[in-house]
């Protein structure tokens, strides 16, 4: 099997769309991240889900979960709306990883090699000259492993 087989296609969103809209996306479809494209259509790099809860949920909380406890559940539901005006690219981490792109033809090992180094829960599959064809997530690959 090659990643061509297990490749679904899958929304991209550019550095520039609302943080917001990209947790919608990330919530209303499942996801556990996002591809984001340059103005070509290209895959730049992934956002994953646990980025854009990082920008959400405010510093004090990560850096002492007893603080999170102590705000009432009302409050609590409301933490998305941190997100105010940030938009994707606000959302990245500093430091970027290797990009989790593969070929069509990677194999699956190949495809579990990459997202295991980049810790990523996606790999995108582009070909050179159709572009981006879709994504293999975690829960994909990890079916087609066990089913093996």
């Amino acid at each position: 099997m090659r990643a061509r087989d297990l490749a679904a296609p899958f929304p991209t969103v550019e550095f520039g769309t609302p943080a917001i809209e990209a947790a919608r996306l990330l919530a209303g479809q499942d996801l556990p991240g996002l591809i984001v494209v340059d103005g070509s259509g290209r895959p730049s790099t992934i956002l994953p889900g646990t980025q854009v809860l990082r920008m959400a949920i405010p510093s004090y909380c990560q850096d002492d979960p007893a603080l999170a406890r102590v705000i009432d559940e009302a409050a609590a539901d409301l933490f998305l709306r941190e997100l105010g005006d940030r938009t994707v690219a606000d959302c990245l981490p500093e430091r970027q990883r290797e990009l989790p792109v593969v070929d069509p033809d990677a194999t699956v090992l190949e495809v579990a090699a990459l997202m295991a180094r980049s810790r990523s829960p996606l790999v995108a599959v582009v070909d050179r000259k159709e572009g981006l064809l879709g994504a293999i997530t975690l829960d994909a690959l990890l079916d087609r492993l066990v089913a093996a």
